[in-house]
């Protein structure tokens, strides 16, 4: 059976016609998130990676502050932090992407996910107000920051750019 939404009475007084759940869950893929045909499919270093349609979901450790400092500053490479939300869409499309460019470059960087979601001290003090938001840190301090989604190969391209300027 069914459930359905409740009817509602129009300013007009006319009843609006009751629609099953199911006949919503029909249309809800019309509003599903599409990513542009050139962030499905990217190539890195001649090797080319093709993204999976789905969200895969992220998991992520809890961190304190206090022990998000320590990883920061003890870190004997710089760390890029991705600002996630297990909600937003365009972070759990860089799941694979992220999980690419630190097989590449697990010699040069340390990639470090925090869920805007668990910790919001950690999301306020960096002003995190667009998701995803990536903070690449160098001594503990940030050295750059960018927003949004974006291809392997131009993660890698900013990162290996931020990194030569700071040197």
């Amino acid at each position: 059976m069914a459930t359905t939404v409740a009817a509602g009475v129009h300013g007009n007084g006319a009843i609006a016609s009751s629609k099953s759940v199911n006949s919503l869950r029909k249309l809800s893929h019309l509003s599903s998130l599409q990513f542009p045909t050139q962030l499905r499919s990217f190539t890195i270093r001649n090797q080319t990676f093709k993204s999976k349609p789905t969200l895969h979901l992220v998991e992520a450790k809890k961190q304190t502050l206090s022990s998000f400092v320590d990883v920061l500053e003890n870190s004997d490479r710089p760390v890029l932090v991705d600002f996630f939300a297990t909600c937003c869409g365009p972070c759990q499309f860089m799941v694979p992407i992220l999980e690419q460019v630190s097989a590449l470059m697990k010699d040069k960087i340390q990639i470090l996910k925090i869920d805007t979601e668990e910790n919001h001290s950690i999301a306020d003090k960096y002003r995190i107000e667009a998701l995803p938001t990536f903070i690449l840190f160098k001594d503990g301090k940030p050295c750059d920051r960018f927003e949004g989604a974006m291809a392997a190969e131009k993660l890698i391209q900013r990162i290996e750019t931020s990194l030569k300027v700071e040197q």
